[in-house]
């Protein structure tokens, strides 16, 4: 179903908007209006994290309490641009643990947050003291994160901290990344569990075109036993960008 909303704003005669919930992935919302906008249910409801556009709900379903929902911009996100390209198996979902390599401030994480809801969990490693700052600062109001300023090339350092994860989410521009989530991997995702990879070519090796460097990255991967189950590049929200979901020690299907 869909809840009619009405954004925040000055006029009191502006039209209604309606919210949906995404066709593909569950948790994930699009606010139809003038423009359709990828949004979260806010899971802290009257704050923003990153000054982002809130919609508010008007009516309230009997019982509940008033909905509101916070824009996600593609361009400050490479999930949503992942999500607005068109990804088939986006594995942030409600209810599941996620890991997040690379978190920064928290912009993405705290949608992942939203998503996850209060029965998941999002464990974010940032290794910039500074941006961790911000990140602890923001966690304090979201009770399902939990957050790690920490190297996430020494997965061993944050073990007692992180459960068994359903997905891994990273987004860490280095040339060793395919090492580093496959570390993580195998410390804390569980057999058939999911990763989504950001890659940024330039910072892998800036000789060679992007799609040459995208499929060395998947060859690496493969080695470590992730699979790659589909590739989508960030355009035109990112340059030189490509996305990467797969599943980690895929089980054998029996044969009948």
């Amino acid at each position: 179903g869909y809840c009619r909303v009405r954004g925040k704003g000055k006029g009191k005669g502006k039209p209604a908007v309606i919210v949906e919930p995404h066709k593909v992935h569950p948790g994930i919302f699009v606010s139809r209006g003038k423009e359709d906008t990828l949004c979260t249910l806010n899971l802290v409801p009257g704050i923003a994290v990153y000054g982002e556009k809130r919609i508010a709900a008007d009516a309230v379903e009997e019982g509940g309490e008033k909905k509101e929902y916070r824009a996600w911009n593609p361009y400050r996100s490479k999930l949503a641009a992942a999500v607005v390209g068109g990804i088939d198996n986006c594995q942030v979902a409600p209810g599941k643990k996620v890991l997040y390599l690379g978190a920064a401030s928290g912009t993405t994480v705290s949608h992942v947050s939203d998503i996850v809801g209060p029965t998941g969990t999002v464990y974010a490693v940032e290794f910039s003291h500074r941006s961790g700052r911000d990140l602890v600062e923001m966690s304090k109001r979201r009770p399902n994160i939990v957050p790690i300023v920490n190297d996430a090339r020494n997965p061993k350092a944050y073990r007692m901290l992180v459960g068994m994860c359903d997905c891994i989410f990273m987004d860490v521009a280095q040339p060793d990344q395919a090492r580093i989530l496959a570390i993580n991997a195998k410390q804390f995702l569980k057999a058939d569990g999911w990763f989504m990879i950001s890659i940024k070519a330039p910072c892998i090796d800036s000789t060679q075109e992007p799609a040459a460097v995208f499929a060395a990255e998947v060859e690496k991967m493969k080695a470590e036993l992730l699979k790659p189950k589909e590739q989508i590049t960030l355009e035109p929200f990112e340059r030189d960008h490509a996305v990467v979901v797969g599943v980690y020690r895929p089980s054998k299907k029996k044969t009948a």
